[in-house]
């Protein structure tokens, strides 16, 4: 299973049960989904914008514009 074996996923889903309540945990689960798709789309967007950059030979817009 990689670096956390069976008995420390028990003992942090017990953890989170003491700390958050049954039920806060499908909250909990929910805004991090949301939060994983944010990331991931910022990322896409950043490796988007950064390839169109490479396009214009590394500059933006503005810097295009003031080096002419």
């Amino acid at each position: 299973m990689g670096v956390l074996g069976p008995q420390e996923m028990v003992i942090i889903i017990g953890l989170m049960f003491v700390l958050f309540g049954a039920k806060k945990i499908p909250e909990l689960g929910y805004n991090l989904g949301l939060f994983k798709g944010q990331v991931q789309r910022g990322l896409q967007e950043n490796r988007s914008s950064a390839g169109s950059d490479m396009d214009r030979g590394g500059m933006t817009e503005e810097h295009k514009e003031e080096s002419e």
